[in-house]
Formats: structure tokens, C-alpha cells, sequence
């Protein structure tokens, strides 16, 4: 009986492709074949899994900003097409390589792709897997490793936020934007300010943990948070947004403040006034998570642990905004381009629709993140 059970929790899709050999030979994938073009979806044939390799059965995957970039031809990495895009997913282990300790068969995981997540399946090397905890949900755990892999580093790791001191964070309502709140407010127990564009994003962010906010699409972000914190300024200030954005959160910095530069989302790049870090100290620094995979991989890796850990223990609430279909993610996309994204969105895979855009996407991007679910899809 408890076997019965056992089988009856796990999706029909894993339970089909671990039923016999004809079964699974295939799987759907989101391909870009041209740049600046919408998505197609594919079959694409299964491999066989190397020595050292994990078979996902994937069930979300993020959309992040650098996939409609590399979609363009616009990321500092180009894959030749086609390829499939999406940096990070969760789902259930399917199969593992002969010298495969790490993981097991039926185990949930949560992963990073490079380029690749945006499929039924994904063939990862077990060092780019972490377990998920009992208590975090898949969904809950396709959110955490860009968006609080990145948080925690740019708080813990480049900042060194204390508790009491105060954070201004900008794009504040986009996934990242939220995890610097959660982070920063629940785990460091410190106090925050959200920037965003919009009255709507504002009050995202402060339901979701900040202490105030600006709507910097109103009037000077510097002069705001003065209003909202006095002339000291803020110790710490997270930026995605760049240009004049960034040199107002620069001004607004405390003596011995630090600022951390996440992105461009503005689509410009200031000019740091030195003298400004002369007269209070202060310190600019920028964070690229992504390479500490290769510079630092112990760091990188507990940054993953932590978010993984603080999830469990109730400390963080990942927040998803949407969920699409994943024959909807060119939907997804656009979601995020006519900055209608707050949070991660998700895709899911349950039915096949086919319905997808056949404009090509504008040009106004914004740093909000989405999600694509791919579980329970047929059996092929």
C-alpha cells in the first residue's frame, strides 16, 4: 500500500518514462532558431546521461532578463543556434550517471543550466545540483538560486549588511528586487527602502517587507529618501537600474556607505563620480553571480545553501507573480518586456496549447523575473 501511495504522488510523466525504454525517447523543448524572433517548441531527442551526469525531469524554470538578452544576441554569452534558453529550474531526478553520489533517483533538485532549462528535460552535472529541502515547495525552489543566490552575495558577501542598518534597493518590485526585501528584512534583520517604477510596484514592495518606498518615475529618488530617512542617508544600496537611478542611490549613501551595482535595467551605464567616494568614504563595488561558479565555487555554493536553508526554516517567502504554460513563453516574455512583471512568473507544461506570439519583442526590458512549469506534461 505505501508503494501504491508512493506512486500515486509522483507525476504521471516520471512514472511513464520510468516504465519501459520506448517511452521518453523524446521530450519538448523552448528553441530559439532565430535571434529577435519568438520561441518555437520542439521535439528534441533524449541522450544518454555521461558518468558523471543527472537526468531532471524539470518542473519550473525562471526567465530571467539574461534569456531575453541571449534571445536577442545581446548577452555576453552567444550559444550557436538553436538553443534553448533558461538558466535555472527544479524538478525530480530521473536518471543518474554511474559515478553519480550526490543525488538519487526521485530526489527533488534545484539547478543552474547556463542556457538549457527551458525543456521538459535537462542532462545536468551533479555539481550544479542542490538537494530541496522537505519543507520547500518546487516552485518555491525554482525562485531561489538567481534572484537569492545574488541577493545573498550582493547583502552578505559584497556589502556586509548588519542589522539595524538601512538598505535602498531599486527595480525593488522585480524578482531580484524582491529577494534583496526578504534577505535583508528577514534574515538580516535590517531595515529597508524599495525603489520601483510605479505606485503598484511600490506597494509590492512594502507589502512584501520594506519599511518605505519611492516611486522614482515621481521626482528625485535622492530627495525621497531623505524625506523617508533623514540627511545621514542609507548604509547600503542595491541597484539594477543604473544611469541617473544609480547616481541618485549613490548620493543618498551614508558615511561608509556601499553601494552595489546588480544591473542596467535603465539600459544606461553612469560615470562614478570619484570625489563623492572620497568625502564619505564610501565604497562602490559591483557583483556578477554568475561567475563565482567558476571564480569562487564554494561561495557560489553556499549563497545556494543559504537561501535553500533560510527557505526552509520559514525565514524567506519567495513570491511568484504568474505562471505561464510552457507553449506560453513567448507570453512570458513579453510579460516581462512591457514591464508588466512584478516577482517570478511561472510557465506550466500541463497542456499544449501552441499558443504563441508571432510579434518580435519591443525593445523596453525590464529586470523582473518569471517562471515556466513544465510538469505533468504527456508522456511521449
Amino acid at each position: 500500500m505505501a508503494a501504491l501511495l508512493c506512486r500515486r504522488s509522483l507525476p504521471r510523466t516520471w512514472l511513464c518514462r520510468r516504465a519501459g525504454q520506448g517511452c521518453g525517447r523524446h521530450y519538448r523543448a523552448a528553441l530559439c532558431a532565430e535571434l529577435k524572433q519568438p520561441l518555437a517548441i520542439e521535439e528534441v531527442a533524449r541522450r544518454p546521461v555521461r558518468p558523471h551526469e543527472v537526468r531532471v525531469e524539470v518542473h519550473f524554470c525562471g526567465v530571467n532578463f539574461a534569456d531575453i538578452l541571449v534571445c536577442r544576441g545581446q548577452y555576453q554569452e552567444k550559444p550557436p543556434l538553436p538553443f534553448t534558453p533558461g538558466m535555472e529550474f527544479s524538478g525530480i531526478v530521473l536518471e543518474t550517471g554511474a559515478d553519480v553520489s550526490s543525488v538519487k533517483e526521485g530526489e527533488r533538485v534545484i539547478g543552474l543550466s547556463g542556457f538549457n532549462g527551458m525543456a521538459e528535460e535537462y542532462i545536468a552535472d551533479q555539481k550544479t545540483l542542490w538537494r530541496v529541502p522537505e519543507k520547500v515547495s518546487l516552485q518555491e525552489a525554482a525562485v531561489l538560486p538567481v534572484s537569492y543566490g545574488t541577493a545573498i552575495s550582493a547583502l552578505e558577501h559584497r556589502a556586509h549588511t548588519q542589522p539595524g542598518e538601512t538598505v535602498l534597493v531599486t527595480a525593488a518590485a522585480g524578482a531580484t528586487g524582491l529577494a534583496v526585501i526578504d534577505v535583508a528584512t528577514n534574515v538580516l534583520q535590517a531595515k529597508v527602502i524599495a525603489a520601483a517604477g510605479s505606485d503598484d510596484k511600490c506597494k509590492l514592495a512594502v507589502q512584501r517587507g520594506a519599511q518605505g518606498s519611492v516611486n522614482y518615475s515621481q521626482g528625485s529618488l535622492k530627495e525621497a529618501v531623505r524625506r523617508l530617512v533623514g540627511s545621514r542617508g542609507v548604509d547600503v544600496a542595491i541597484d539594477m537600474v543604473g544611469g541617473e537611478v544609480f547616481l541618485e542611490a549613490l548620493r543618498s549613501l551614508a558615511w561608509e556607505g556601499r553601494i552595489v551595482v546588480l544591473g542596467f535595467a535603465g539600459g544606461n551605464i553612469a560615470s562614478v563620480p570619484a570625489n563623492l567616494l572620497l568625502l564619505k568614504n564610501i565604497s562602490a563595488m559591483g557583483l556578477y553571480w554568475g561567475r563565482y561558479q567558476d571564480q569562487d565555487f564554494p561561495l557560489f555554493s553556499r549563497s545556494l545553501s543559504s537561501a535553500l536553508q533560510y527557505c526552509q526554516q520559514g525565514r524567506i517567502r519567495p513570491y511568484v507573480g504568474s505562471v505561464f504554460k510552457l507553449e506560453e513563453v513567448n507570453d512570458a516574455f513579453l510579460h516581462v518586456i512591457q514591464r508588466k512583471s512584478t516577482g517570478k512568473e511561472t510557465c506550466s507544461g500541463s497542456l499544449w496549447l501552441a499558443r504563441c506570439s508571432s510579434e518580435p519583442w519591443n525593445q523596453h526590458w525590464t529586470m523582473a523575473v518569471i517562471l515556466l512549469s513544465l510538469f505533468s506534461s504527456p508522456c511521449l
